[in-house]
């Protein structure tokens, strides 16, 4: 039997899980990892912490086989700066100058004008970006830097996408990967291989230092997702994994495409299988919505267009929203009424599952079609931690209007369920953004934790009016790593024929008709929110 081993750390952990050669799951290990924020809006880890936990996962998956007889092993990460010396120790990244604190996470938003500066000069490169560049990207973060911490600017000599730093712990190899550099770089990539660093742009920004000794620090070696990195796994990083030396490593994806790589090829009876008519969402901390096209499509406000980001030879272009099963247990953790519902369901169900069956008892005691009319006067503008897609405003903030005195689990099921239908409404404002712009989406896909919630799904179905694709593999994030893995090993002659051979199948969600006029008129109030929003700060911005 071949094995392949696919790698991913999030937000708040490291997972391995091991597959075989047709995508199926063995076996899989969860390791926590720490993250600091002492400031806020700061978010900081450890590359020594994150490395430790990929050792024990991988080591706990592979415990039982003979390792000879994993063919590969792939990584996906968030898109999050490793900062480390030229001896490849970290460098700190953190105010209180600790080293350990060398990661400076996405979800950190410490470069916001440095964000705006970037987007104030306006340099031809924001094309590629959707018009302007986030402050969760890296180059306003390595900007911030050298503006803010000038020990740390001296010392630092290697700056790694985590994936990348994924690599090259477990090879030795420099090289960086086409997804991360492309996606959160401003790196240059076309189809007639005029790959490079935009050296007019960093020249404009105050980078071009970064220029040299060949673009070392952030990268002169790069290579396509799923290419063999260096010769395989280094005796070192094979003896702390638990596999055999040389095993192939393929080069790295950012972890909501390996999601996007894993569950694009899922099939379902009398659904295209064709790529580019289909929205992933790859649903974690934050949600990632993935799509691909066969040539360029500007859309402002979307990410991209990515060249061969995620699927070899398709331009990509992602939306997102910064917070959703974040900010559903944020509503969750925060209200009075959850403490006592933890104690009555303790061990018995999650509590999401807990607060959908108390929802549609409440909609059978009120005899309504549908559970969503429970939130007629509830409304919900989820951004409580910015907009990244398709307004790409990280200044906005959340709304709940139609708030009352009550305290009990009822109440907290309604703002669960309109936060949950807010979420969705921010998907359809990606999608009708995506549609404007030439995209002819035809089928949803969904992956992560909250493709588990039946009511997350079905909402999703109505309020867009689309198929929902579920694949039946629902680690489609390890999947995709695993696949990366596969295609270094040489299984696959490519990526593309490799995520047709290992995608498998899943379950398909229709849409239901009977609240779709409803939510069409919850997503006008919804998009009223948010210019509200925009006359309050005009408002409070006014010379008196």
């Amino acid at each position: 039997m071949n094995y392949y081993v696919g790698v991913d750390v999030g937000t708040g952990s490291t997972r391995a899980a091991l597959f075989d050669g047709e995508g199926k799951l063995i076996k899989i290990s969860t390791n926590p990892i720490e993250t600091f924020n002492s400031v806020p809006d700061f978010y900081e880890q450890s590359s020594e912490d994150i490395w430790d936990a990929v050792k024990k996962v991988v080591k706990n998956v592979v415990s039982e086989i003979p390792k000879e007889s994993v063919n590969g092993i792939g990584f996906d990460a968030t898109c999050s700066l490793v900062l480390l010396d030229e001896a490849g120790d970290p460098v700190t990244a953190s105010l209180n100058g600790d080293d350990k604190r060398n990661v400076i996470l996405w979800l950190d938003h410490r470069a916001e004008a440095e964000a705006n500066f970037i987007n104030m000069m306006g340099n031809q490169a924001l094309r590629y970006v959707g018009g302007s560049i986030s402050l969760e990207m890296e180059i306003p973060k390595i900007l911030w830097l050298k503006k803010n911490l000038p020990d740390t600017w001296a010392r630092v000599k290697l700056m790694f996408d985590l994936p990348d730093f994924l690599t090259w712990k477990a090879t030795g190899s420099e090289s960086r990967s086409l997804c991360s550099l492309v996606c959160k770089w401003n790196y240059s990539a076309s189809p007639d291989g005029k790959n490079g660093w935009n050296e007019e742009f960093f020249n404009e920004i105050g980078l071009s230092v970064l220029k040299e000794n060949n673009w070392r620090r952030i990268g002169n070696e790069v290579k396509a997702p799923g290419e063999p990195v260096g010769r395989g796994l280094s005796s070192r990083a094979a003896a702390e994994l638990g596999l055999a030396e040389g095993t192939p490593v393929g080069t790295s994806i950012i972890d909501a495409h390996a999601g996007g790589l894993g569950m694009i090829g899922c099939s379902a009876p009398n659904i295209s299988d064709n790529f580019t008519s289909r929205l992933g969402l790859i649903c974690g901390t934050s949600t990632c919505h993935m799509a691909v096209s066969e040539k360029p499509i500007y859309v402002d406000g979307i990410w991209g267009p990515y060249y061969s980001a995620m699927v070899p030879s398709l331009w990509l272009n992602e939306g997102g929203q910064s917070a959703t099963g974040k900010l559903l247990d944020h509503v969750i953790d925060t209200h009075p009424a959850t403490s006592s519902i933890r104690k009555k369901i303790y061990g018995k169900m999650h509590i999401q599952q807990y607060l959908s069956n108390l929802l549609q008892s409440m909609s059978q005691q009120r005899s309504f079609p549908d559970i969503s009319y429970l939130t007629k006067d509830l409304h919900v503008w989820p951004d409580f931690h910015g907009n990244r897609s398709p307004l790409a405003d990280p200044t906005l903030q959340g709304m709940i209007s139609g708030l009352s005195l009550a305290s009990d689990e009822e109440n907290l099921a309604l703002i669960y369920l309109a936060t949950i239908q807010a979420l969705t409404y921010g998907t359809k404002h990606i999608l009708e953004s995506l549609t404007e712009s030439r995209y002819k989406i035809e089928t949803i896909l969904i992956c992560g934790g909250l493709s588990q919630n039946p009511l997350f799904v079905q909402i999703h179905a109505d309020v867009l009016n689309l198929p929902v694709l579920i694949p039946s593999e629902r680690e489609s994030v390890l999947l995709g790593s695993a696949i990366l893995g596969s295609c270094a090993a040489g299984t696959y002659p490519s990526v593309s024929k490799a995520i047709r051979a290992m995608a498998g199948s899943g379950s398909l969600v229709r849409p239901r008709s009977v609240s779709y006029q409803y939510h069409v008129r919850k997503f006008k109030v919804f998009k009223k929110l948010v210019n509200d929003q925009k006359d309050y700060k005009k408002m409070m911005n006014e010379t008196l």
